[in-house]
């Protein structure tokens, strides 16, 4: 069970870095620093699309607008922080 509970914090740390690179890369794609019509570019930004964009769509929805700014990449990540933490310190401690 302690190997279940080590793989799902695993891969909320992994999800947590994919979070950061889709925002990162949303940032060079808006200042155009990366090359939009290179095949490359392409599809790692459609990669990150669609590995964030189905967690970020639920906190977009009730987020108020706010212009043309996104904390939803931050709110994923308060709630990615509190799901590893609760984890580590309330479930594994349970199971161990």
């Amino acid at each position: 069970m302690i190997a279940l509970i080590q793989t799902l914090v695993l891969a909320l740390d992994l999800y947590w870095w994919v979070i950061i690179a889709s925002a990162v890369f949303s940032w060079l794609y808006a200042f155009n620093v990366v090359n939009p019509r290179n095949q490359f570019v392409g599809s790692v930004g459609n990669a990150l699309f669609r590995l964030t964009e189905p967690a970020l769509r639920p906190i977009r929805r009730f987020m108020p607008d706010l212009g043309g700014i996104d904390i939803s990449p931050i709110i994923l990540l308060l709630i990615l922080f509190f799901l590893r933490q609760f984890i580590i310190t309330t479930v594994a401690p349970l199971v161990a």
